[in-house]
């Protein structure tokens, strides 16, 4: 169930409220018994590992001098 950051406009306290996404925008109330709340934007990050690691072609041969090697 997900898990969603609110925080008390009246004492400045916040606090989380686990409920369906169904219920996403509902309401929250204070544990202190107030109503006037407001939901934070939460963000998260993922990381992991790939499953084969990214191969980067090597730079293709452009010809003439310096590009192909032609300078000594």
């Amino acid at each position: 169930m997900p898990s969603y950051e609110f925080r008390c406009r009246s004492c400045g306290d916040t606090f989380e409220v686990n409920r369906p996404m169904a219920q996403a925008s509902d309401p929250a109330h204070c544990p202190h018994g107030h109503d006037d709340t407001v939901k934070l934007l939460t963000t998260f990050a993922t990381t992991g590992r790939a499953a084969a690691p990214a191969v980067s072609a090597p730079a293709a041969s452009a010809g003439g001098c310096c590009g192909g090697g032609c300078c000594a």
